[in-house]
């Protein structure tokens, strides 16, 4: 994958997750997503310093639905780093043991439905939210309470949250299409898509009419004392949940090998839906002390089914321009049913991808689909050719514009500033939804904007008026009056919405909130030095602002006046304390949860990190402190028990 295929395929992953998770109206399968998914995240670890702001890597999970209140949960729900085969396996066990090599494993089916969270509190189901954004969801309490397998009391007291997957059985999803056929309904597109929509239903007796089925796969906020994850899951089957159909503990590649072969023999066999087996470190302790990445857990792993390959021809090479100007090839392939999708186009990787695999007009190839939102092509059959192919000649032109290319190698850029393409494309993101979301500023109304004149920057947006848009074709009083409305509600949006919005390059969601949450307003005027302070900000994201502000500051300044956006609460200055200004590590398991433990530190100016280095000047152990203890006494770093750490708070007092 080049850069101009990585940014379609960002473009093509949040096309088709607005239409999967917001719209419950799926474009395609889940394996197609999550190749795509994974092609792109390994285009980005290759690449950091090309990390598209929108790329759903930036950001876990997907929007909360307006259509219901929004809840919080009590500790964040995260998605799972992809795997697809013993290669990939390997290379995860390997990163895995470096951080612990004395653990074990636990794995179990990865069910095909519905993220769920359950918090009981006293014994009593309190709230069922969706897993939404991983932090926020939506409140679907009495949807879930129809659900029979989910118990509404527990013998259990103290505050639990239990994740799992809401399902529908493949009998039962049958069932619902025939009842939907017969009602003249659009039939649900697979299982997942059913039980997503069956579980976000306003009426709830729809919800308890569709038979849904909750599997639990772990637990969030809770105090239970067993020491192993396969112990603590025990526990909650205890409770009255249904187990899954195969769940195992095991040690090293061949066991987990093993179990993930004899799951993927009887997938068929199985009544619900399933796409790979999940891997999760067993030790309780192990997977604290190796905690999360910004968007992962480095001690769990997905290990997907494997993908699915069938020969088509290509009949043309399309070129589509970015809002960067980068031109990305797609290969236009004879219609393809690949289990159940049809597929009609191709990624080409780069045009230098094109010459060295001597792709031609007419080839007979072999394209591979499993996540894939565009299949890839892995093998040109030179033996089927008959004379009628033809070589790829590469473009010297833009598609758009008609300006010349420049011609990097295996990368093509149109360079002509106000070609169409790139002004409408960077328009289209200022508007999309992880940035200012303004609704109904749609690609063909910007396309429209442009063309009349109205629009050629993002700050001319906020200079239309009602007389402008209703000379325009499809314009009438009310679509002119809500665009406007629309436009107006951007303003006083969250400052990391600002920030996104801006476009800096290498700087999406998730650095977008730490520069807000970190400098608000100010962050125009951080150095180089305070910018690589931030966690997750790299040595080539801080030159990207600061370049960006060098050459933006008067625009950013002039949009931050039209859209007034609203600084986050800045934490008061800690007064003077031993741990003021001071880098500290957490390790072992705590009287009470880490996150609790985090905040309080932070509160006193610490800044708290996942990993121990020469910087670090605090470790805070609890009971069964791994190697991240051994490498603290190893660096002479100050070590102290959770005790010692509390009475010095406490002498603060």
């Amino acid at each position: 994958m080049d850069y101009n295929q990585y940014l379609q395929a960002v473009e093509q992953l949040n096309l088709y997750a607005y239409h999967y998770y917001v719209l419950d109206d799926p474009l395609t399968t889940d394996e197609v997503y999550d190749r795509l998914y994974h092609e792109v995240l390994q285009y980005e670890q290759n690449n950091q310093d090309k990390i598209a702001q929108n790329s759903p890597t930036q950001r876990v999970g997907d929007s909360v639905s307006e259509g219901f209140f929004k809840a919080p949960h009590l500790t964040r729900m995260w998605s799972l780093e992809d795997i697809f085969d013993a290669e990939g396996l390997e290379k995860w066990l390997a990163k895995t043991y470096k951080l612990d090599s004395n653990i074990t494993f636990y794995c179990e089916p990865k069910f095909d439905g519905a993220s769920l969270n359950l918090i009981y509190q006293n014994g009593e189901l309190t709230q069922g939210i969706t897993r939404g954004d991983g932090t926020i969801g939506e409140l679907i309490t009495q949807n879930v309470k129809t659900i029979r397998s989910i118990p509404l009391r527990i013998a259990h007291t103290d505050t639990l949250e239990i994740r799992g997957e809401v399902v529908i059985f493949k009998e039962e999803f049958e069932r619902i299409n025939q009842e939907r056929l017969k009602n003249g309904e659009a039939l649900f597109a697979n299982p997942r898509n059913a039980a997503a929509g069956s579980l976000r239903q306003l009426d709830s007796s729809i919800t308890a009419a569709r038979n849904l089925v909750f599997l639990p796969y772990g637990v969030g906020e809770n105090s239970l004392p067993q020491k192993l994850l396969s112990q603590k899951m025990e526990y909650i089957y205890s409770l009255g949940f249904k187990k899954p159909p195969l769940h195992a503990t095991c040690q090293g590649f061949e066991e987990i090998e093993s179990i993930y072969e004899k799951m993927k023999e009887d997938r068929d066999s199985y009544a619900m839906m399933l796409d790979g087996m999940v891997i999760k470190v067993n030790e309780i302790a192990a997977q604290i002390d190796m905690g999360y990445t910004v968007k992962v857990p480095r001690f769990s792993v997905a290990y997907k089914f494997p993908a699915v390959e069938k020969i088509t021809t290509i009949k043309d090479i399309l070129l589509q321009v970015g809002r960067s100007g980068a031109v990305t090839p797609v290969a236009l392939v004879e219609p393809t049913d690949i289990d159940g999708v049809v597929v009609e186009r191709a990624t080409l990787h780069n045009f230098d991808e094109i010459e060295r695999k001597d792709i031609r007009l007419g080839d007979r190839v072999i394209i591979l689909r499993s996540g894939d939102v565009i299949p890839k092509i892995i093998k040109v059959l030179e033996h089927e050719r008959d004379g009628e192919q033809h070589p790829y000649m590469r473009p010297t032109s833009c598609p758009v514009c008609g300006s010349e290319l420049l011609d990097e190698g295996a990368l093509l850029k149109c360079q002509n500033l106000e070609c169409n393409a790139r002004v409408v494309n960077s328009i289209i993101y200022f508007a999309s939804k992880p940035c200012l979301n303004i609704d109904g500023l749609g690609e063909k109304i910007v396309e429209a904007l442009y063309q009349a004149g109205l629009v050629h920057t993002v700050i001319d947006l906020f200079s239309l008026t009602k007389e402008q848009l209703l000379r325009l074709e499809g314009f009438k009083e009310k679509k002119a009056q809500n665009l406007l409305e629309s436009l107006e509600k951007a303003k006083g949006c969250d400052y990391w919405r600002f920030i996104n919005s801006l476009g800096i390059e290498h700087i999406g969601e998730v650095a977008s909130k730490t520069l807000s949450e970190t400098f608000g307003a100010g962050f125009v005027d951080a150095n180089k030095e305070q910018l690589l302070g931030c966690d997750g900000i790299g040595e080539e994201m801080a030159e990207s602002v600061l370049e960006f502000v060098r050459v933006n500051k008067e625009t950013i300044a002039k949009l931050e006046s039209i859209l007034e956006p609203k600084e986050p609460l800045m934490r008061e200055e800690a007064k003077e304390n031993p741990f003021k200004a001071k880098t500290v590590v957490l390790t072992g398991t705590m009287s009470e949860s880490r996150g609790a433990i985090k905040e309080l530190l932070e509160s006193l100016g610490a800044k708290v990190s996942g990993s121990v280095s020469k910087k670090t000047n605090f470790l805070i152990y609890g009971e069964d402190a791994g190697s991240k203890y051994d490498k603290a006494m190893g660096l002479g770093v100050v070590c102290l028990q959770e005790s010692e750490m509390r009475k010095m708070i406490e002498e603060l007092a």
